[in-house]
């Protein structure tokens, strides 16, 4: 064992991580990257599977990002930007403006995905304060199986029992709905009964802000796919539909893109896939192209100008960052946006969905796995130790535009036990050993739970994705099969 591997494992405190099974394995401590590749410290190359938890586009070491910082760094790395600005986040917020969807006009920077939701959440709730001083709304309405972050606010509007019931008593109260778990299916005489339940006047959404839209600030949510639950997908025009609930209620609607922002699903956001625009559009992640750390929530002109008055009204947002807006971390999202255009990305992603999703077909016939659930270059495939006897069939979700075909979904909803399913128990670790498999053979991937998720960079390659799709493959028939 190395100093280095041990030293990690006497002082180090990794993130969702159980460390009793981290020290009885070996580390893998990273070098250095290039393009999708990644090398370890004993010299080991392997493709970056999950884009660096979710964040990386181009690949690692790209010029054109690596220029920027280098640039801005003979300027300056950082001055703060409580009662100073500079030109990278100026631009940037120029920019961000001109992408999002229209109407968001202002833009507050912060340092992560966390912490653009509490921002919003802040925002939200010093609103209507501001414009109704007698105002009841000082609660949310989230969703079930939702993730928004680790903050205490971002965990309040989450769903995610196994990240969240531990710290309940810590939380402020809300609503939660379910709607958009309900499973779908092709059957006629079906359809029109779930479509009700979702979209209808008696769905959990409609019922609890037509009960109680003057308590609630807020409905806070990701849109069309719930990424940390396990890919879950959502129906078809179900956040147009709780756009429209909102403003029929005068409820704000913050939208969290942290994951799928910037090109992850086609469009360069996710809201645009059903035309939706809204109070509070939630940005990180992919905003640097994986380089740095800086998030953003961009919010429209009629919340920003309710902020306005004397200084000695208070009406000011006091919420800040010491490291907020960055000026490396603003440089090089300018590079990484204008590259955006410059390469085309979008094309290349819808082609690799394509290509991905064709691979997915075959994928959901093996015997040991339950389901696929895919939407753009963002996958989930869960594992399960037998099927259900009878499987009903999943409505496709059409992504949008041009596109539709490139982007249908295979499978939606929340996994649920059918006749005869027998899942893999938790300590199986089936999930994680299917990851082991991957790595063996050259790529690096993160599972949840039993379901392997893969959201490779962007940018990657036809011949890169087909490598990486082959190695999943292999990876699960060996597990599974073992």
């Amino acid at each position: 064992m190395s100093a280095l591997e041990k030293w990690d494992k006497k002082h180090v405190w990794h993130p969702f991580t159980q460390h009793h099974e981290w020290d009885a394995r070996e580390p893998i401590i990273i070098r250095s990257g290039r393009g999708v590749w990644l090398t370890d410290t004993r010299g080991r190359r392997f493709m970056d599977g999950v884009s660096s938890l979710w964040v990386n586009v181009w690949g690692h070491n790209h010029p054109a990002l690596n220029a920027a910082i280098t640039k801005q760094l003979k300027k300056i790395a950082h001055s703060t930007f409580l009662g100073l600005s500079h030109e990278p986040a100026i631009r940037l917020a120029k920019k961000l403006t001109e992408i999002a969807p229209p109407g968001l006009s202002r833009v507050f920077y912060s340092d992560n995905g966390s912490t653009a939701v509490e921002v919003a959440l802040k925002m939200a709730y010093q609103y209507w304060q501001l414009v109704s001083q007698d105002t009841k709304k000082t609660k949310f309405l989230s969703m079930k199986e939702g993730y928004h972050g680790d903050t205490l606010g971002a965990v309040s509007v989450g769903g995610i029992d196994l990240f969240h019931e531990r710290f309940r008593g810590l939380l402020f109260k809300g609503w939660q709905v379910g709607d958009h778990l309900r499973p779908q299916t092709q059957h006629a005489t079906h359809k029109k009964s779930v479509k009700s339940k979702v979209f209808g006047v008696r769905s959990e959404v409609s019922r609890i802000l037509s009960r109680h839209h003057r308590e609630i600030a807020a409905v806070v949510m990701e849109p069309l796919i719930q990424g940390a639950s396990g890919m879950l997908l959502m129906p078809k025009g179900y956040l147009a539909h709780v756009a429209k609930l909102c403003k029929k209620y005068q409820v704000l609607l913050i939208v969290d893109e942290v994951a799928t922002g910037f090109g992850r699903t086609g469009r360069m956001f996710a809201s645009e896939h059903e035309g939706v625009s809204p109070d509070f559009l939630c940005v990180a992640k992919s905003i640097t192209g994986g380089y740095l750390q800086l998030a953003a929530t961009l919010t429209k002109e009629r919340i920003y100008r309710a902020f306005l008055g004397r200084y000695d009204e208070f009406k000011a947002f006091f919420h800040g960052h010491t490291y907020t807006a960055n000026p490396l971390a603003c440089a090089v999202a300018l590079a990484n946006l204008e590259l955006y255009k410059k390469e085309d990305l979008l094309a290349n992603v819808r082609r690799r969905t394509l290509q991905m999703a064709a691979f997915f077909k075959a994928l959901k016939m093996h015997p040991h796995v339950k389901e696929v659930r895919q939407m753009g270059l963002m996958a989930g495939i869960e594992l399960i130790q037998r099927k259900a006897s009878t499987l009903s069939p999943a409505l496709p979700r059409e992504g949008g535009g041009d596109q539709k075909n490139a982007l249908s979904l295979l499978g939606r909803g929340t996994p649920k036990a059918g006749r005869g399913e027998v899942p893999y128990p938790a300590s199986a670790r089936m999930g994680l050993k299917v990851c082991d498999a991957a790595f063996k053979r050259g790529v690096w991937l993160r599972p949840l739970g039993d379901v392997v998720v893969l959201m490779p960079p962007l940018a990657i390659s036809e011949k890169e994705l087909s490598f990486l799709l082959r190695v999943l493959e292999e990876a699960i028939s060996e597990v599974t099969e073992a």
